[in-house]
């Protein structure tokens, strides 16, 4: 069990995936996309705040007390995060179906639960999270302000208009980046 955990921090060694976790990401998010996967999986897209390109990878969705979390599980400083800062919260789920949602940033007070349900639904997330699964609330609480969640919600600007104008809306014209689509810069990676 220990080698596993190895493997996944270093995959993830300074808090960056390494080139074959990017990889690995890019097909996780294919299948999770199509619906392939564990119906707690999906795939999330969120405009790059610098290129504008939009960025899709894969990510573990948390049920608790009859709501859905995502968790940043290597923290604050990741782009995923700040991208969706950004992007007032918009962003795409894709789990067989499109999903346009706006994910709420939920207060430091009320996440060790949710982060706890959160490492029993994703046991990728454990090597990168200092507290087991069946660790007491208190561990959590410590933790909490380190490990961003957010309530997934459905977009209120986005739910009654059709599938295109949603990538539309959501994904391609996002006011906060600083480059427009087509950019010479949409080739590199989002940082």
């Amino acid at each position: 069990m220990e080698r596993k955990g190895d493997y996944r921090r270093w995959l993830y060694r300074g808090g960056r995936p390494n080139w074959f976790a990017r990889f690995q990401n890019r097909a996780t998010a294919v299948a999770f996309a199509a619906g392939i996967m564990p119906r707690r999986a999906a795939a999330l897209r969120i405009r790059g705040r610098r290129t504008g390109r939009v960025i899709t990878f894969p990510v573990a969705i948390a049920d608790y007390a009859g709501e859905r979390y995502l968790v940043s599980m290597l923290g604050e400083d990741v782009n995923w995060v700040r991208n969706l800062r950004a992007a007032d919260g918009h962003a795409v789920l894709k789990h067989g179906r499109t999903e346009a949602v706006r994910l709420e940033e939920v207060d430091v007070p009320d996440r060790a639960p949710i982060l706890r349900r959160y490492v029993q639904v994703a046991p990728g997330a454990r090597p990168h999270i200092p507290a087991g699964p069946q660790a007491p609330l208190a561990d959590f609480e410590r933790i909490s302000p380190d490990y961003p969640v957010f309530r997934i919600r459905a977009d209120p600007v986005l739910a009654n208009t059709a599938l295109p104008a949603v990538h539309q809306r959501a994904m391609l014209l996002n006011r906060h980046c600083r480059h427009g689509s087509g950019s010479d810069r949409d080739a590199r990676v989002d940082g």
